[in-house]
């Protein structure tokens, strides 16, 4: 039997600052640890360089008292804000994937894969149908950084309701990064293919996750084997997300390379958190230099996207107070889906839990959206288009 979760809701004031907060609600929200251990690393976590060695510390209490599933997701929290630079990076990574694999899901019905890609591989992860009713294929993948192991619990949510789930890491991200060196790629349509030649699958539903809501298009605009296609958050293009002026400057900095790196070194020793938002782009870019990251990201954008070339049934979540993608994306993203068999649009309210990126506060809300919407246009013929 697989593990089934339970998804709390509600969104907890557990740090002053937006993005440590975050991510402290994000893994009590997906279901992997106790809200009292958040608020207690919300206490004594006073800079971004305290981040680590709490979370350790709360990972071998949890591993001591005999509480598993918390101590395993406290080792891949302590992993995120740790620099590519600091050799307890891999390490970090290393425990998470041993208890994750060899000691919490052991008994699970999940299968790894490597898939090939290019000269070397992409990990994934495969959970066959937990029910009599079959569904059909659903691709998971998160964006930017993410591992496919963070999101278990909503794939064991599709497992158990007749999905076959495959899950997995493209180029920059989890292991194709820290163990096949794959440095982030916005052409995620190479990584669809490979996946879906390896495990031999047509017409499958294919969900995005975060910054995956913008690869999840970009995948479909090129790869007709992709039916549905849901987007829990988007992104559209990078440089809409500032305002104007902030973007105009932006885009006069990166002509001078120089100048760029310079205020980027100055900003990163004011501000902490920027430093390792600057660092974890290097990172998973692979790039030598603020600039160089820079340009990398940018490649995420409205033109390399082809939204009019999807075709797709498509639904978008979106979370109205979105800290990371303003709403003016979701109306530019929707319109921009020209040619889709049909588009749904959910935003989510501070009334309902669910205004945060990616739901985080509300999850179990937005995968019910998904699976009643999987259920409605997986019945509807595609030679009715409706939008």
């Amino acid at each position: 039997m697989i593990t089934t979760f339970e998804f709390p809701v509600g969104y907890h004031d557990l740090h002053k600052t937006k993005i440590m907060d975050f991510q402290l609600n994000r893994w009590y929200s997906l279901g992997y640890c106790r809200l009292e251990d958040m608020q207690e690393a919300g206490s004594n976590i006073k800079k971004l360089s305290d981040w680590k060695s709490e979370m350790v510390r709360l990972a071998e209490k949890a591993l001591a008292e005999g509480r598993l599933m918390n101590g395993t997701f406290h080792y891949r929290a302590a992993e995120f804000f740790t620099p590519g630079s600091d050799p307890d990076k891999l390490a970090l990574y290393d425990r998470f994937i041993d208890l994750f694999y060899n000691q919490l899901f052991l008994d699970e019905p999940l299968e790894r894969h490597q898939v090939p890609y290019q000269d070397t591989f992409l990990p994934a992860l495969r959970i066959p149908a937990q029910s009599e009713q079959q569904r059909g294929t659903l691709v998971i993948h998160g964006g930017f950084d993410s591992f496919i192991e963070e999101f278990y619990s909503m794939a064991s949510y599709f497992a158990v309701r007749g999905y076959e789930v495959i899950m997995f890491e493209g180029p920059g991200q989890g292991g194709a990064r820290r163990k096949y060196d794959l440095p982030l790629d916005y052409r995620w349509e190479r990584p669809a293919k490979a996946v879906l030649d390896y495990f031999d699958r047509d017409q499958v539903a294919w969900l995005g996750i975060s910054m995956g809501g913008w690869m999840c298009f970009r995948a479909a605009a090129f790869e007709p084997r992709i039916r549905q296609v849901i987007a829990s958050s988007i992104a559209y293009d990078y440089m809409e997300i500032p305002p104007k002026a902030v973007a105009d400057f932006a885009r006069w900095m990166l002509k001078h390379p120089t100048l760029t790196n310079k205020l980027n070194d100055i900003q990163m020793k004011i501000q902490p958190q920027e430093t390792w938002g600057v660092e974890n782009l290097m990172y998973i870019s692979k790039t030598g230099t603020p600039y160089e990251a820079s340009m990398a990201i940018l490649q995420f954008n409205k033109e390399t996207l082809k939204s009019d070339l999807v075709t797709q049934d498509v639904l978008i979540l979106t979370g109205e107070e979105d800290h990371f993608i303003p709403m003016k994306l979701h109306d530019l993203q929707i319109n921009a889906l020209t040619n889709a068999h049909s588009v749904t649009a959910r935003v989510f309210t501070r009334d309902e839990h669910g205004q945060n990126h990616c739901q985080v506060g509300n999850i179990g809300l937005a995968l019910e959206t998904m699976s009643g919407w999987l259920e409605e246009v997986q019945q509807v013929p595609v030679e009715n288009p409706a939008r």
